[in-house]
């Protein structure tokens, strides 16, 4: 009787490489990537060569020196005694700033308009179409120049503001536009403050892991809680009710128009560069935003929502459980094209006066200390590591949220 067994394995050899169907393809990729690493070895040797030539040489030694100018805005603590390096520190905070809410408000401006343009009613479809294509087909520097043009030109001057009798009063007695920026309260901490803050932290998480057990609830037994509101409850009444136990221990330090004669004191100033980057930035955005909306939700079978309706849903139960969560897999993607080039284009600051980083370390800074070549490389090395970051976040939620196949 005739016994079945497994074939002898053959030993491999350097001729599978090429001809072996499994290693060829590692093969190639192997000597593009040598090939790769062998030119970039030789222009950085061509590089060095040539500034040793020319008396020249890398060094970043340059940052420790003081920067001697002003910046505008700052997050964090600066002053013109300061270094280049912290000079470089607050335009690289200032560049995420201007990127990380330029985000968020075109995300939600994008989707707003992506799920109208579908709307039935005839004048909202038409009037978010003209919207997106107006704002999709003028170049973003443009919308900078005309909305900062707005923030200066058109709003009024911080002396209708002073004085014992204004010609304006603050809005709701909190903020103040001017033709320098807008001025908003800032909140002043006493100790317990911070303990509010972290209740209305936890709040949030809170509210978070309320929406995913009533998501869940729903999906396992049909029974649907409200979603709004509990959410609203969850976020607001802790902190509300730490704030009053506690004493009141945040307090609002508000715009004073009788502290000087020359200007607004108090609060936080906020640029109107900066209100012109961001909103421009964002509404540009948005508008292929909402084009990548609209397509996926265009790319969900109209049977889903057919079949939600027969189910007795609402339309906006049937956008928000049905439609949206499949539309995302094809969203996801292109958006993140999108957040990538928002956060490049803001280097487009510098046009209003805006001192992101490419105003500081790719202006100013490289102007004085004449070290062009560290200052871009730089300025390279930031923007990467930025968009890469940003491309991992996304493509981690990307992969969260595809469709599981067995």
């Amino acid at each position: 009787m005739a016994t079945l067994s497994d074939p002898p394995s053959e030993s491999f050899q350097l001729s599978k490489l090429i001809r072996d169907t499994r290693y060829r393809s590692y093969t190639f990729q192997l000597i593009a990537l040598i090939a790769l690493i062998l030119v970039f070895a030789y222009l950085g040797s061509n590089l060095a060569s040539n500034l040793a030539e020319a008396g020249l040489n890398i060094s970043f030694s340059f940052l420790g020196n003081s920067a001697g100018y002003d910046i505008n805005q700052s997050l964090i603590e600066y002053n013109n005694q300061m270094t280049h390096l912290r000079a470089t520190l607050v335009g690289a905070l200032n560049t995420l700033l201007v990127a990380f809410l330029g985000c968020i408000l075109a995300t939600i401006i994008g989707v707003i308009v992506g799920v109208l343009r579908l709307s039935k009613n005839w004048l909202i479809g038409r009037i978010m179409s003209i919207y997106v294509e107006i704002f999709r087909n003028v170049p973003v520097l443009i919308w900078i120049l005309i909305i900062y043009f707005v923030m200066t030109a058109a709003m009024p001057s911080a002396r209708d503001y002073l004085g014992e009798e204004p010609e304006r009063d603050l809005l709701l007695g909190l903020i103040a536009f001017t033709n320098r920026g807008v001025y908003v309260p800032a909140a002043v901490f006493q100790p317990m403050g911070w303990v509010v803050l972290g209740v209305f932290v936890a709040s949030i998480f809170g509210a978070i892991a309320y929406r995913r057990y009533a998501t869940k609830l729903l999906y396992d037994t049909g029974r649907l809680l409200p979603m709004g509101w509990p959410m609203l409850a969850i976020v607001i009444l802790p902190a509300l009710v730490a704030f009053f136990v506690l004493g009141q221990p945040i307090a609002l330090d508000r715009p004073d128009p009788l502290a000087n004669r020359f200007n607004l004191q108090g609060g936080i100033p906020i640029s109107g560069a900066f209100i012109a980057l961001w909103f421009a930035l964002s509404i540009y955005t948005a508008a292929f935003i909402a084009e990548n909306v609209r397509a996926g939700i265009l790319a969900v079978s109209r049977g889903q929502t057919e079949a939600a309706a027969s189910l007795g849903l609402r339309p906006n139960r049937i956008m928000n459980l049905v439609v949206l969560p499949q539309a995302l897999r094809v969203i996801i993607p292109p958006v993140i094209s999108q957040y990538l080039n928002l956060t490049k284009n803001s280097s487009l600051a510098i046009a209003v006066g805006y001192m992101d980083l490419t105003a500081t370390l790719g202006g100013i800074t490289l102007n004085q200390t004449g070290r062009a070549i560290e200052c871009i490389l730089l300025l390279m090395l930031f923007y990467l590591a930025i968009s890469l970051a940003i491309s991992a976040v996304m493509n981690a939620y990307n992969s969260a949220i595809r469709l599981k196949e067995r």
